[in-house]
């Protein structure tokens, strides 16, 4: 069983940066894709960005250029490095594991507790 422990974020100034982390515990094997969402005030939650087991990438229009999201393999971390932050960037970040049949399912998968950003002057 996967669980994912998510860090690293906290309130910031518009145009800085912070960098998620989601730490897996348990065994993450075969093929699998890991994503960010995020849920903002009133907002229903948005896919950020997807990384699967073959390095391939995905990012929602609104992140494109600012956030990048990467793995540490040996470390079964997944971050969120996000620059230029805008106040509509403020949100609860979440990270997600699916397996290959959870996504082609588009079965619930692994949730982490999420971490709040909040992007203000």
């Amino acid at each position: 069983q996967v669980q994912l422990v998510e860090s690293g974020g906290g309130l910031v100034q518009p145009g800085g940066s912070l960098r998620l982390s989601c730490a897996a515990s348990g065994i993450i094997s075969g093929v699998y894709v890991m994503s960010w969402y995020r849920q903002g005030p009133g907002k229903q939650r948005e896919l950020v960005a997807t990384i699967n087991s073959g390095g391939g990438t995905n990012y929602v229009d609104s992140v494109k250029g600012r956030f990048t999201i990467s793995r540490d393999y040996a470390k079964n971390t997944v971050f969120l490095q996000m620059n230029s932050l805008k106040p509509e960037d403020t949100a609860v970040y979440y990270c997600r594991h699916q397996t290959f049949y959870d996504y082609r399912q588009n079965l619930e998968g692994t949730w982490g507790q999420g971490t709040q950003v909040t992007v203000s002057s």
